[in-house]
């Protein structure tokens, strides 16, 4: 049986001060975000936005994985390696900072891509116990003009060094931040 809260239950104070104010709270409201808790530790994330543009351009933004630092705030880099079986394998490092500590995590990613409505990846290796999840793009359309509902999940595990409760909020925040800055990118081009 899972658990779902809000992020109100969790109550302590971590110190935002990465420099980048994405939009307005009024925006952050333009996320909806919900926590299941899976296990103990483990915990899987869930964050919806509406995008104003076709799936095809989000879909474009989403998997320039190489550009994703340039504009996802706390990704210090986002860059294809190599893949033994010739797959799409990308590295990722997320940095923070964290009740006034610097903080970084590395993940690699496999990813298999289902133009253009869905990207699963995994975790192959990493700072974190586990890490995996999907992008969902849904078109819909308002007055014939196309937009994207996109759905980002992932299920986290981190290792038993890492506080659960502070992995936890500090994802919730930054997939907020993230999926702002990829409509912002979205509607950039």
């Amino acid at each position: 049986m899972t658990q779902q809260y809000d992020e109100s239950d969790l109550d302590f104070e971590l110190d935002d001060t990465n420099g980048d104010d994405i939009d307005a709270a009024s925006s952050a409201e333009d996320v909806e975000v919900q926590t299941e808790e899976l296990a103990h530790r483990q915990r899987q994330i869930t964050a919806k936005i509406q995008i104003s543009h076709p799936v095809e351009k989000v879909w474009q933004v989403l998997t320039a994985y190489d550009t994703l630092a340039d504009f996802i705030p706390n990704l210090a880099v986002s860059r294809r390696l190599a893949h033994p079986h010739g797959g799409i394998r990308l590295e990722q490092v997320g940095t923070q900072r964290l009740l006034r500590f610097n903080f970084s995590a590395r993940v690699v990613l496999d990813l298999e891509e289902k133009f253009p409505h869905e990207i699963h990846f995994d975790m192959v290796e990493g700072d974190l116990k586990a890490y995996s999840g999907k992008w969902l793009l849904e078109p819909y359309f308002v007055c014939e003009n196309p937009g994207t509902n996109l759905c980002y999940t992932v299920r986290v595990l981190p290792k038993r060094t890492m506080p659960v409760a502070i992995v936890e909020r500090r994802l919730r925040q930054d997939l907020r931040s993230n999926l702002l800055a990829i409509r912002r990118r979205v509607e950039e081009l």
